[in-house]
Parts: C-alpha cells; sequence; structure tokens
C-alpha cells in the first residue's frame, strides 16, 4: 500500500525547505541592512565607541532579528504549505506576491531610517503613531521637499525589486543536503530516518529560534524592550530592526493610549488635595498644596553622598521574624540591627512591577493607571514633585544606575527627561556576567563605588540579580543550600525551584550588605536608603498572608540616623521616600514638593495601585466599605473609613491629573477626555 502523494515525505520536505529558504533570507536581508545603518551613519557613534561594541550590536541585533524573520516568514510560507499541497503553480504565485508586498514595505522602511533617524536621533518610535495627527499634507510635501521623497521612494522601489528577484532565484535552487538520501530507497531505512529526524530536529531548532529571539526559551530571549545593552545610543537603536523598531513603537503606544486616568472632577481633587495638605480648598494650583517644609537635618553637615538602593523583587517577608532561622537575609538583618540604622516593616511597592517603582521614585507619584514612562508629558519637562531637581537644588549630583539596557521602558530617556544629570546602564559596564535582565549586583555595585569622588551626589541604583531565570550561579557564590534546606518545612527542602529563588535572595541581601559596609567603610558621612521594587514573586506559601505578599522593606542608614529616626508607627510607599530623604539631608526651611511624606514625620499610611497599608492592618483600596486584615491573616482593627478614603482618593487624584495635565486644575482640559 502507497500513501498517496501529497502525504509524503518528499512532498513536506519539498514544501518546508520553501519556508526555511524564506527564513533565511529574510535574516540575511535584516541583518544587512542593519550593518548598513550602523556604517552610513557612524557619525553618530558616540565618543569611545569601538567595533567591540559594533560587533555586540551585530550579534544582539541578530539575534532579535530571527523573531522578525520568523513573523515575516510566516505570512507567505503558511498560505504557500497550504497552495504546496494543491498547486505548484500556485504556491509559486503567493510566494511571489506576499514575499514581493513585504519586500516593498521592509525596502521603503530601511531607506525611510535614514532620514528618519536624523530628524528624531532614535529609529522608527512613536512619532510614527502621535505624528499622525499631525497636518498629513505638510507632512507629506516636507518629505517631498526636505527629503526627496520620489528619489527616495525609487530607490527603495529598485531595492524591494532586486530583493524579490534574489528570493525568487534562491527558491529554485536545491537545498545543501540533498534529498536523495531521504528519497531515493537507496540508503538503508535507518539512515533514510535518522536523516529526517534530524532535519525535523532542525526544523524545531530554528523554529524555537524564531519565537524566543535567538534564545531557546523566554528566560534568554531578547527582545525590544531587552536589546539595548551597548554604552552607545545609537547603536542600541540600530540593534532593532526596522519591523522591531514599529513593534515597539506600537506597544508604547498602547500603553500611552491606556492611560486613560481615573474618574475625578477638578472640584473632586481641590478638595481632596486641601484635605491631604491640611488647609483650605482656596487654590486652582496643585503645587499649593504639595508645597514642603523641611524640619532640619539629622546631622550638622549634610551627608557627602545620598543612595537610594531598589532592589530587584526584596520582599519585606524573610526579614520577619517567624523566617528569621532561613539564613538568606542574614546581612540585612545585621544591618537593621546596627545603631546607625532604622528600619520601617510596613511598606507598599508603588506598583505591581519594577518600572512603577521607578516612576514613583523619580516623579514621587503614585500608580494612578498612566503609563509615565510613554507619556509625552513625562518627557517635556520634570514633574514639581520630580526628586532630581529637588536633590539638585541642595547641592547633589544626581546619578541614576541600572544594571540592564537602558531602552528598558525607556528608562534612560525617563530618567533623564525628569531631571537625572547622569545615567548609566548595562551598556557602560562593559563584559560582565548577567542575565537578559541585566548584570550581576557585585559588578553593578563596583562600578557605583569606582566612580565615587568627593563630590556630593545623589544616586539611584536599579539592580537586576533577583529576578527569573534566576541564572547566578549562586552555588560558585557560596550559597549554602544544605543550610537553608534544613530550615525549611521538609515538604519543601527538595522543590528546587524554590531553593534557586531563595538562593537569588540570598545573593541579592549579600551584595547589598557588601555594598553598604563599603560606602560606611570609604564615605562615612553617608545616608542609605534601602527598598525593594515589588515583591509578591516567590514565597514558601502557596497562599501566603496580603501582608507577607505584598510588602517590602525600607531601610534608612548612615550619617544622622538613629534607631527612632522613623516613627515607631510608620508607614508608607515609594511616593514617600523622597519626602524621608529630604527631611533628613535638607536645612530648615527648605521648600520642596512632595505628593508623600516623610516617615520621619510621622506618616502613618501607605497605599498603591490596589492596596492601603498601616502598622497594624493591610486592606485592598478599592472595597466599599474598605475591609481591614491584620498584619498575621485574619480580620484586622477597625479603621476611620473616611479618612482612609480620602488619603486614598486625594494620592490617587492627583498623580492621576498633574502629569496628564499639569499643575492647574482646569474643568475644561477634562472635556476632551
Amino acid at each position: 500500500m502507497t500513501l498517496p502523494g501529497c502525504l509524503t515525505w518528499r512532498k513536506f520536505y519539498t514544501g518546508s525547505v520553501k519556508g526555511l529558504k524564506v527564513f533565511a533570507f529574510y535574516l540575511a536581508v535584516l541583518s544587512v541592512f542593519r550593518v548598513i545603518f550602523i556604517f552610513a551613519l557612524s557619525d553618530y557613534w558616540g565618543a569611545g565607541t569601538g567595533l567591540g561594541d559594533v560587533w555586540t550590536a551585530l550579534s544582539r541585533g541578530t539575534r532579535l532579528s530571527m523573531q522578525s524573520a520568523g513573523c515575516l516568514t510566516l505570512v507567505s510560507f503558511l498560505p504557500g504549505l497550504v497552495m504546496h499541497y494543491v498547486s505548484e503553480k500556485w504556491e509559486q504565485r503567493v510566494y511571489a506576491a506576499l514575499n514581493g508586498v513585504l519586500l516593498v514595505v521592509l525596502s521603503v522602511l530601511f531607506v525611510a531610517s535614514f532620514p528618519y533617524y536624523r530628524q528624531f536621533h532614535a529609529n522608527f518610535n512613536q512619532m510614527l503613531f502621535t505624528g499622525a495627527h499631525d497636518d498629513l499634507e505638510a507632512l507629506f510635501w516636507t518629505m517631498v521637499q526636505q527629503y526627496a521623497l520620489p528619489v527616495r521612494l525609487l530607490g527603495a522601489l529598485v531595492l524591494a525589486y532586486v530583493l524579490w528577484r534574489s528570493l525568487r532565484w534562491l527558491l529554485t535552487r536545491p537545498w545543501p543536503v540533498h534529498a536523495r538520501i531521504w528519497f531515493d530507497g537507496r540508503p538503508s531505512l535507518v539512515v533514510q530516518w535518522a536523516g529526517r529526524v534530524l532535519y525535523l530536529c532542525g526544523c524545531y531548532l530554528v523554529v524555537l529560534l524564531g519565537i524566543f529571539g535567538g534564545s531557546l526559551g523566554w528566560q534568554t530571549a531578547v527582545d525590544w524592550e531587552n536589546a539595548g545593552v551597548t554604552r552607545d545610543e545609537f547603536l542600541n537603536e540600530a540593534i532593532l530592526d526596522n519591523p522591531q523598531a514599529i513593534y515597539r513603537a506600537y506597544q508604547l503606544n498602547a500603553r500611552m493610549l491606556a492611560c486613560n486616568g481615573l474618574d475625578f472632577t477638578v472640584e473632586d481633587i481641590r478638595s481632596l488635595a486641601a484635605l491631604h495638605a491640611g488647609r483650605a480648598a482656596d487654590s486652582d494650583d496643585l503645587t499649593v498644596y504639595l508645597q514642603r517644609t523641611a524640619q532640619g537635618p539629622a546631622t550638622a553637615q549634610p551627608p557627602r553622598h545620598v543612595f537610594l538602593v531598589i532592589s530587584e523583587s526584596l520582599a519585606n517577608w524573610p526579614l520577619l521574624e517567624k523566617y528569621q532561622d532561613i539564613p538568606i537575609a542574614t546581612g540585612l538583618r545585621a544591618l537593621i540591627a546596627q545603631p546607625d540604622t532604622d528600619y520601617c516593616p510596613t511598606f507598599l511597592p508603588n506598583g505591581a512591577s519594577t518600572v512603577s517603582a521607578v516612576t514613583g521614585v523619580v516623579t514621587g507619584l503614585a500608580d494612578a493607571n498612566l503609563y509615565l514612562t510613554t507619556m509625552p508629558e513625562s518627557f517635556a519637562a520634570p514633574y514639581p514633585t520630580a526628586s532630581a531637581p529637588q536633590l539638585a537644588a541642595l547641592g547633589y549630583t544626581t546619578n541614576f544606575w541600572y544594571a540592564g539596557p537602558a531602552t528598558w521602558e525607556r528608562i534612560g530617556a525617563f530618567t533623564q527627561a525628569q531631571g537625572f544629570q547622569h545615567f548609566y546602564s548595562r551598556g557602560d559596564f562593559g563584559d560582565v556576567p548577567g542575565s537578559v535582565w541585566g548584570c550581576e549586583d557585585e559588578y553593578l555595585y563596583a562600578r557605583v563605588l569606582a566612580g565615587l569622588d568627593d563630590t556630593p551626589s545623589f544616586h539611584v541604583i536599579l539592580n537586576a540579580s533577583n529576578h527569573s531565570p534566576y541564572d547566578v550561579d549562586v552555588a560558585v557564590k557560596g550559597f549554602d543550600v544544605a543550610a537553608v534546606q534544613a530550615a525549611l518545612p521538609e515538604a519543601l527542602r527538595e522543590d528546587e525551584e524554590l531553593l534557586r529563588e531563595l538562593g537569588h535572595y540570598w545573593y541579592a541581601d549579600r551584595e547589598l550588605a557588601h555594598f553598604v559596609q563599603a560606602i560606611k567603610t570609604q564615605y562615612p558621612d553617608s545616608l542609605i536608603v534601602i527598598v525593594g521594587d515589588h515583591a509578591d514573586r516567590y514565597h514558601l506559601d502557596k497562599q501566603p498572608v496580603t501582608y507577607e505578599r505584598y510588602g517590602v522593606p525600607f531601610i534608612v542608614t548612615g550619617a544622622g540616623v538613629h534607631k527612632g529616626t522613623l516613627a515607631a508607627d510608620a508607614a508608607g510607599s515609594q511616593i514617600d521616600i523622597v519626602p524621608t530623604i529630604l527631611e533628613l539631608i535638607a536645612p530648615r526651611g527648605y521648600e520642596y514638593q512632595a505628593l508623600g511624606t516623610s516617615l520621619t514625620r510621622g506618616n502613618k499610611c501607605g497605599v498603591n495601585y490596589g492596596f492601603w497599608l498601616t502598622r497594624q492592618a493591610i486592606g485592598k483600596a478599592d472595597t466599599v466599605p474598605l475591609v481591614s486584615e491584620s498584619l498575621t491573616g485574619g480580620a484586622g482593627p477597625a479603621i476611620d473609613q473616611q479618612a482612609m478614603q480620602d488619603y486614598i482618593n486625594a494620592i490617587r487624584s492627583i498623580s492621576w491629573y498633574l502629569p496628564k495635565y499639569g499643575p492647574i486644575l482646569d474643568a475644561a482640559k477634562l472635556q476632551d477626555r
């Protein structure tokens, strides 16, 4: 019995091999385009950029383009494969037509990318979407007169034709691995099937590389958010091929459009702001209600350096007494015990992700359904409550250090637009160990230490090691897995995934403690603040109580700090960090803008995107009435419902209106939303 011709191995092989050829062709085209783009615009290379940096950009870009090539291939391969089983003539027509369209689009984008970069100093970005609201006729004539649109378009069409002819030629060439060993029947059956298995494995490998951006799994996948790892902004943009750049623009624009905010009237906001400030509702200028006056510094001389470490997934639960026998937080426990350290165990992150922590610290605003790193308003000028300008006004040079790529969440551009004078990311650190999310903590801290001198400075440091895929070799670093196993409940001792996660908390804790000790040794007149960016990643319990699940630690240590520096009943969230720092270092009478309140001045409540927290209780912020839960689970103490609701609404409404519409309350601005 013989199979129908359409079901034979030969039919499958000849159909699938066309897809592999198309994939290889698009990958080659995108890679060549990248090489041309980088060297044609070499005058945009930063000072000190060398061929090593270029090679990093090319190799990482090629990995990313595997994803683009895979998507482009599917456009013609799937319908082409269907036609392959119907009619060879129609298969050829499908490939010719669909790839012709794609190559025209790619060629036009490639030619357009040169003037686009010269104009915007970026690969294709949100301007593609925001610019669509401009005068289209004016844009058209600008492209004709200033950028020679007809000539460039003609060149793009010629390029597309050459590429199209090249692809058609490639599709008619025999595959390098001769199919005769699988079809002719001359070799043994074992050889035939061995060859077929190898071919299928090769196809599977290509599929994985296409899905995960040059990787075999999501843990090490390259995508547009983590691609930019060089120290050169131009090369970071060049890593993105044109389809990836447009996808980035689409994603960022979608996030911006999702910033629909909340539902408050200007009357609501005015009265809530007045309640929050403890004054009369007699102004339409929100900055009046955000004005604070420092009560005086903690030391006669202000700290020489101020460090704010935002530590990845630094949950508070390992610091609780009930978990003290698990040796993963010994560094921070020892630090908290020191006389020049104070600690608030009731503290909330600004949101559920790292970017919310960044925006909370950088802007001083709470999470209010606005994606601040995508909003044009965030790049126009620093917000009144932004941290960097207020620290700079006190004479500090402001620096932001990030373990990962500058392109992640536009963090480099965002922090600098919000007033940070210097931004450093993985591209500035050289070839150091790390994951797709960033370099290992010890190398980040080493770079910070190496950059210090006697000039007063403020540093925000965002690390990344305690993050999936949890691929730091903690055993080599010295993690005593046996000691941790012995302290765990018996049912968890063989949970390898949990042990790997706990090992990364241990590593983050150890390196953070080493960094703090190094600062205190070299610059004892410094202030150091430590906070987790968020929690809720891993826990010993499958269903931890709310407080243990979401709480992060808040630790202050160094010059002027002592037990009792923070109020005994203090609680807060990440918008309260910078006010606390300013109250510790600013001279008496110094005026600053803040939505949050210093924990040295008795701030008793923290609120974020979904929860409120006091020293005794926690609860969801969106229930009516608010339900109090104790920190250990179960029913919590009664709260003042109206006062808590007013506090939540004040934080949210101001954090929504101010970044979206500015500090002046104006009902007309809300009419078109």
